[in-house]
């Protein structure tokens, strides 16, 4: 069995983005400022470069993006939105993000979550919030091969979620799924 690595991103922004997607011209200022179209379908996401926008809800995103460039993105998105009934707020320091990599990595998440991330609908792209370990969480399927989750979690509780997942993580705690051999 491979390792699982457990990595804690200390380097990504977050803007939180709030608006209705069927406002006229709301979703050409998004991509004027951002360069992506935002994701319209539940659970799903879109990526360029350094940049990832997550599905919230119907009118809500997760703008993931280096932490160097957060404001100043936040004020331009804000500035382009301003005419609708719309919010971009700089969430950076409000949550912890934990990259889990490897074989199992899926498993190691289902430890603690309250959703099977081994259906068939959880693919590539995909995020999901439900609880883990008795918190509120969201994770973002970054990549099937290799197995790579991104893991989001309020920063105040980002050190029980760490020993939580390197427990998990442990050789000795390890499982396999059926089916998954």
């Amino acid at each position: 069995m491979s390792e699982i690595v457990i990595e804690e991103s200390t380097d990504r922004g977050m803007i939180d983005l709030k608006g209705d997607p069927a406002e006229p011209g709301f979703l050409d200022a998004v991509k004027a400022v951002l360069g992506l179209d935002l994701p319209l379908v539940p659970r799903t996401s879109v990526s360029s470069g350094d940049t990832t926008i997550l599905w919230l809800s119907t009118d809500q995103w997760l703008i993931v993006l280096p932490y160097a460039g957060s404001e100043q993105v936040t004020e331009r998105l804000q500035a382009a939105v301003a005419p609708f009934h719309a919010l971009a707020v700089d969430l950076s320091d409000a949550r912890s993000i934990f990259r889990i990599r490897g074989i199992g990595a899926r498993e190691v998440v289902m430890k603690g979550a309250s959703v099977d991330l081994t259906h068939t609908d959880c693919i590539a792209g995909t995020v999901r919030r439900f609880n883990f370990a008795d918190l509120a969480a969201m994770v973002h399927v970054v990549s099937d091969r290799p197995e790579t989750l991104d893991l989001y979690v309020f920063r105040s509780v980002g050190n029980y979620v760490r020993q939580f997942l390197d427990t998990a993580a442990r050789p000795d705690a390890r499982l396999v799924l059926w089916g998954r051999q």
